[in-house]
């Protein structure tokens, strides 16, 4: 046996488990939503894509409901590498940057088709912001239209004066302001405790959130508003994605693809389903008199014009690209 014979001889076993690791790669993905939510089941499904498409070579272990990260870590958790993939509302972080606010501005937008053509005005600006923290963008997908869950009708705009006011963003903190509410920060897995100790007694958000959290054991109202269409953002970090071999790095931006497609299909019948079974538990479907619609839609040009001054001109261009149409 000749020297390089011996050589690669003794190297083959390392080059093996080389290979075995690849073949056997396994990242973490941290998402705050339980799995019964839409947003977790496709997850799930964009997941066993990628494992498929990649053969197996790539396999991904999803922690829901806020088992591994609580939200406002998961970020920070994908920039550091404690997980390689994560799932947030990108309005959670717009103390980070105005720009994940855009579609956390009340009625900016009418309807789902409207919140999907802002998500793809936006999705320049959230790329290069996310491309200078070590993360890329992968897919985002909308909730549901938000609206008021409440104790009693909202008959006027009073019904909030003095409420203590459930958020979760800096866009929902100054809402509750101008709605002379109190704030109140929580988390969607904290929301059946904090009403029912009182921590808060109403809140604006999806109908989806609502049968996640059982709202109809702690509100009585639910008052559809076409309040806001956030969306949720899944990421991953960029080293973690240029670390993978070609064909599996194009097999997950692939798979994000066919995700994002199928979870606005999911948010579309959500919006229907959700509400329809807040009813079937005995929660009123409320409505909003014309006068509360005019003074939503005044709250809504203020903190309209107050998001622009804070993303600059670049949220100008952004607002009259919208408006354009």
């Amino acid at each position: 046996m000749t020297q390089l014979s011996r050589r690669a001889l003794l190297a083959a076993p390392a080059l093996l488990a080389g290979t075995a690791a690849l073949a056997q790669t396994r990242w973490q993905m941290a998402t705050p939503y339980p799995d019964g939510n839409f947003h977790t089941r496709n997850i799930r499904e964009f997941t066993a894509d990628i494992e498929q498409a990649t053969g197996g070579r790539l396999t991904i272990q999803v922690h829901s409901n806020a088992s591994l990260l609580p939200m406002p870590q998961i970020k920070r958790g994908v920039q550091t590498g404690q997980v390689q993939m994560g799932e947030i509302l990108l309005t959670a972080y717009a103390n980070e940057d105005p720009f994940f606010d855009a579609d956390a501005v009340p009625f900016l937008v009418p309807d789902l088709a409207g919140a999907r053509r802002l998500a793809g005005l936006q999705r320049p600006y959230i790329e290069a912001r996310f491309a200078r923290q070590g993360v890329s963008l992968l897919y985002t997908v909308a909730w549901p239209a938000a609206g008021f869950y409440t104790q009693v009708p909202v008959a006027s705009l009073d019904v909030f004066k003095g409420s203590r006011f459930r958020t979760f963003s800096p866009m929902t903190n100054r809402f509750a302001a101008l709605i002379e509410a109190s704030p109140v920060l929580v988390q969607q897995a904290e929301l059946a405790q904090a009403f029912a100790t009182g921590i808060c007694n109403a809140m604006v958000t999806s109908a989806q959130t609502g049968v996640d959290t059982s709202a109809w054991d702690y509100a009585r109202v639910f008052t559809p508003a076409g309040f806001s269409m956030t969306k949720n953002a899944v990421m991953i970090s960029r080293r973690a994605l240029e670390g993978l071999p070609p064909a599996d790095r194009e097999s997950v931006l692939a798979a994000a693809r066919r995700a994002e497609d199928r979870g606005w299909g999911y948010a579309r019948e959500a919006e229907e389903s959700t509400q329809r079974r807040l009813a079937e538990r005995g929660m009123t479907i409320g409505t909003l008199p014309p006068e509360v619609v005019a003074g939503l839609n005044r709250i809504s040009a203020t903190m309209t014009e107050e998001w622009i001054q804070k993303a600059g001109e670049d949220g100008r261009k952004l607002v009259n690209a919208l408006k354009a149409g």
